[in-house]
């Protein structure tokens, strides 16, 4: 779990480097600016981090099934080399289904407007921008709805399948010690992937028609509050990082 947490902590780091210090000075400044390719790079570095996170968490969420519903097995299941697979493999999805929307999305031609109604580079608002062929946009609409649910939709559907396993194993547990034990080992996660899936799914299922105020606000909570909150989570919850605490002298 610590080393999954670290990975964890990285995927925070890369997505409030790319996206606060542009945002304090747009709001410092009335408003910014930046180049496309600029714009781009920002786009591909936050796309990358929350697809990492998406894997991290459902990686996370097998572990905290492995140690619940098969705690016997979890030593030769959960060993450091599957664990190191796994996060090779979340970083090079991560990063190569990125690389395609951002390749794609900078073959458009833009020409209208050159503002952006939001406060960084996402993917919808700057798509909106273009004004290449129809039938060009549409395709590169398919082909990012169908990144989106490979990386996005089939990692929830994993972490909801292990959490059902999960409960379904704790409520077996006849002892409410040993229940409440369960429980608090899967909890941080449960918290951190309840903030972070439910204001991303939030963010793209409420209709647009609902004021761009829901459309801005919603993206702040996954690339500022969900970075801020997760190491208070986990260290809230941690007796390792409580005893570690106590250790230090000021």
């Amino acid at each position: 779990m610590y080393f999954f947490l670290t990975q964890l902590t990285i995927s925070d780091i890369i997505t409030t480097s790319d996206i606060v210090p542009n945002m304090l000075h747009m709001v410092m400044n009335n408003g910014s600016s930046m180049s496309l390719a600029e714009c781009i790079t920002q786009l591909f570095f936050f796309g990358s981090s929350e697809c990492l996170e998406c894997l991290l968490l459902t990686a996370m969420s097998y572990d905290r099934y492995v140690a619940i519903c098969l705690p016997l097995h979890y030593n030769s299941l959960m060993n450091p080399l599957l664990c190191l697979k796994y996060i090779l493999i979340s970083w090079i999805l991560g990063f190569t289904v990125t690389l395609v929307q951002t390749i794609n999305l900078s073959k458009l031609q833009f020409c209208w407007s050159n503002v952006i109604d939001h406060f960084f580079c996402e993917f919808d608002p700057l798509l909106k921008l273009s004004c290449s062929n129809i039938m060009k946009i549409r395709i590169i609409k398919l082909i990012s709805f169908f990144l989106g649910f490979l990386i996005i939709v089939c990692p929830f559907i994993i972490v909801v399948i292990s959490y059902v396993y999960i409960v379904h194993t704790i409520l077996k547990i006849q002892s409410f010690t040993g229940r409440q034990r369960a429980f608090s080992t899967c909890g941080s996660h449960l918290a951190v992937v309840s903030i972070f899936y439910g204001t991303l799914f939030s963010n793209y299922l409420i209709p647009e028609k609902g004021g761009s105020v829901v459309h801005i606000s919603l993206p702040i909570v996954y690339t500022v509050v969900t970075p801020l909150v997760n190491p208070i989570i986990y260290c809230l919850r941690n007796k390792d990082i409580k005893k570690a605490f106590t250790k230090i002298k000021f």
